[in-house]
């Protein structure tokens, strides 16, 4: 998600979570498709997860993976629809879906562990997490680990584009249609995203200065905004579409103008682990090609951000 755009400074990505989202630590499982029972078989639920290996990815999965019967993903989950929380405590959204339906193809779960999106890939790179999966925007400069957010690099496997929106009151009473329209006002983004290095960026050229409100989660941007200490927030526009949609139950806010600098989401992977990148993306290229993908892009009404084919690196 972190357009939760993905782009994070000089790499960022933006990111806004489902306002009043919980707050979830540690790993949340997501099931998929596969045998749930555990790996002793006596039913005490405290083995390892089994894998299918009669799914018809299963065999290009690394061995590692397929002994331990799980993906651990690496996410931010506050930035519905992207990945947020459900009632349940479950993670929801575009991401989660889309891993489920990977799940069929590959025969492993993907277990989605909550965490801070700047930490993520550093994360993934130091072995907390086999894949990050959080509306990361792909750029050369994380492809590359010359971002802040991504140390060490990584490959990604590109399922989605989405660029930067701004999400306003209602009614727009500050008439904000573009980036010049920012100077002079409060504007909120998360921190360490794409959009913060947007705001940042702008902020150079403005005669009168933004006043700028960097927030951890993109739940506290939008808090600013309902509370009016803030006069627009700059997200990823399936977030601000989402907000939009369902915040005050579609009373409060609007998104104004038009998306600014679409970029590929990419699912991150370590640049030493090419065999679970391949598989990763052999397995978005099935769900594209089944209809499962299409399911998902219109469930959450964000087909306008959907791609025909699963690349990898395709960030600029």
């Amino acid at each position: 998600m972190t357009v939760r755009t993905t782009r994070r400074s000089p790499a960022f990505r933006s990111r806004i979570g489902a306002a009043g989202a919980i707050a979830v630590a540690g790993a949340l499982l997501l099931t998929g498709c596969g045998d749930q029972t555990d790996g002793g078989g006596d039913g005490d639920g405290g083995g390892k997860k089994t894998a299918d290996a009669e799914a018809p990815l299963y065999d290009e999965l690394p061995q590692k993976i397929q002994k331990a019967g799980t993906i651990k993903v690496g996410s931010d989950i506050a930035y519905a629809p992207v990945e947020f929380v459900d009632e349940n405590g479950e993670p929801a959204g575009i991401d989660p879906d889309l891993a489920k339906a990977m799940s069929k193809a590959l025969g492993v779960d993907f277990q989605f562990q909550n965490g801070t999106f700047d930490q993520l890939i550093l994360g993934m790179n130091s072995g907390r997490y086999d894949v990050v999966m959080s509306a990361v925007t792909d750029t050369k400069e994380r492809q590359e680990g010359v971002s802040d957010d991504a140390e060490g690099g990584a490959d990604f496997v590109n399922y989605f584009k989405a660029g930067s929106s701004f999400l306003v009151e209602k009614g727009n009473p500050e008439n904000v249609q573009n980036l010049d329209d920012l100077c002079g006002k409060t504007v909120a983004a998360q921190r360490g995203t794409a959009n913060e290095a947007l705001v940042r960026a702008q902020n150079k050229k403005c005669d009168e200065k933004i006043d700028p409100f960097f927030a951890d989660k993109d739940t506290d941007s939008i808090t600013q905004l309902q509370n009016g200490r803030a006069d627009v927030v700059v997200t990823d526009f399936p977030v601000a579409a989402y907000n939009a949609k369902t915040f005050g139950n579609g009373e409060q806010f609007e998104v104004a103008g038009g998306q600014i600098d679409a970029a590929p989401y990419g699912i991150a992977v370590s640049k030493k682990n090419t065999e679970l990148r391949d598989a990763i993306q052999s397995a978005m290229n099935r769900i594209m090609e089944n209809g499962e993908y299409e399911k998902v892009m219109k469930k959450w009404d964000v087909t306008n951000g959907a791609l025909d084919e699963a690349t990898v690196n395709a960030g600029k």
